[in-house]
């Protein structure tokens, strides 16, 4: 008996011990990742005159809200740029949730040929880094096309990706075949089987796709960065260029424009938490 209790005491402190390490180090991690969004809004709250200088600190000692002031006073198109990133966000997420979907039901529940080879293809252009892609899709669409500084050019590479489609096919794979097939004896045509069956079937992945189609555009710089040419049609993230020079930075009106700009994001994400953890495995089902 005396030789158990010691074994148990043991087992347990061992359990202590344990869980009291992985604590520890969830809470360091989520330090780690917090601290870049606290110093973000921490300095957004800073005196844009003092912007320039080298004197950070962690501790907000005057806080003031002339950086947000400054923020929106120094360009004339400083609410643009917001309205610009959810124009283009906003479009692209639905148009992916559309196609996405409509491709991903085509794929896994209709039987035509070359399905195989086309999902394939679909597979494979998937693994083509995103970075390659961009020198020749820059010459078709500001050479070829001259659709440079336009909406279409922030819009029209981005209208359906890969990823989305494959995603919809996984989920839609694991739907029941015998639902379909009872739609088509009933007389249902395609377009009504898809948009009165499949899609409100599909809700959960939907909505997965609309939470990161949406998230990786309003984020993104690179390619509006390449496409637009006046202050006009930039988006949120690259007019937040125009406060960096070669001389100085107007740091704090630079990071009240960043956390104006990651606002929609943290909205999003505790209002649909739910789904970005359901997106973790919505695409692990069988197909």
């Amino acid at each position: 008996m005396a030789l158990y209790k010691n074994y148990s005491k043991n087992e347990k402190g061992r359990q202590y011990l344990r869980n009291g390490s992985i604590m520890l180090l969830l809470v360091i991690l989520a330090l780690a990742t917090l601290f870049p969004i606290y110093y973000m809004i921490m300095s957004s709250f800073g005196n844009p005159v003092e912007s320039g200088a080298a004197s950070y600190s962690l501790i907000m000692k005057h806080p003031t809200l002339a950086s947000y002031r400054f923020f929106f006073d120094y360009s004339k198109y400083s609410f643009r740029w917001i309205l610009n990133s959810f124009l283009v966000a906003g479009v692209v997420t639905a148009s992916n949730v559309i196609f996405a979907t409509a491709a991903g039901y085509a794929f896994s529940k209709l039987r035509f040929r070359g399905n195989k080879v086309l999902f394939s293809i679909l597979l494979v252009s998937m693994m083509i880094p995103y970075q390659v892609t961009q020198v020749p899709l820059y010459i078709l669409i500001v050479n070829v096309l001259k659709m440079d500084n336009t909406y279409s050019a922030l819009i029209a590479p981005g209208l359906v990706s890969a990823y989305n489609v494959f995603l919809a096919k996984q989920f839609i794979g694991s739907l029941p075949t015998e639902i379909i097939e009872a739609s088509k004896i009933e007389g249902c045509s395609q377009f009504k089987l898809l948009t009165r069956i499949i899609m409100p079937l599909s809700k959960t992945v939907m909505a997965v796709m609309a939470i990161n189609t949406f998230m990786n555009n309003w984020n993104t710089f690179f390619w509006p960065f390449l496409v637009t040419k006046t202050e006009q049609m930039q988006t949120i993230q690259v007019g937040l260029k125009n406060f960096s020079f070669a001389n100085t930075t107007y740091f704090s009106p630079m990071m009240a424009g960043a956390t104006i700009s990651a606002l929609p994001m943290f909205i999003l994400f505790f209002a649909l938490q739910k789904y970005f953890l359901e997106g973790v495995t919505v695409g692990a089902v069988k197909g």
